[in-house]
């Protein structure tokens, strides 16, 4: 396990971030020389190749027309401006 200061973690995080990704080594992170936290790499399961949306393909099905608009534009307009006989003429 290798050590590092505070200072030196926050001025290196992203490639000992990358370290601990690639290879898997654990770092102690200390301030004034006694150990504040431990970086150690995750123990998730990884899903490469596969995004956000791709790990999800199997959760869920799409059903109907998602594409049309909900709302005709007169419904849309009704809505925002309340029924047209209780509108006011200026």
């Amino acid at each position: 396990m290798t050590s590092l200061s505070v200072s030196e973690f926050k001025a290196t995080c992203l490639s000992v971030i990358a370290r601990v990704q690639r290879s898997g080594q654990t770092f102690l992170i200390t301030k004034h020389g006694h150990p504040v936290a431990e970086l150690v790499p995750t123990r998730a399961p990884r899903h490469k190749g596969r995004g956000f949306l791709g790990r999800m393909r199997a959760e869920f099905d799409i059903v109907g027309d998602v594409m049309s608009p909900v709302l005709t534009a007169g419904e849309w307009t009704e809505g925002l401006l309340g029924p047209t006989s209780k509108r006011r003429n200026r």
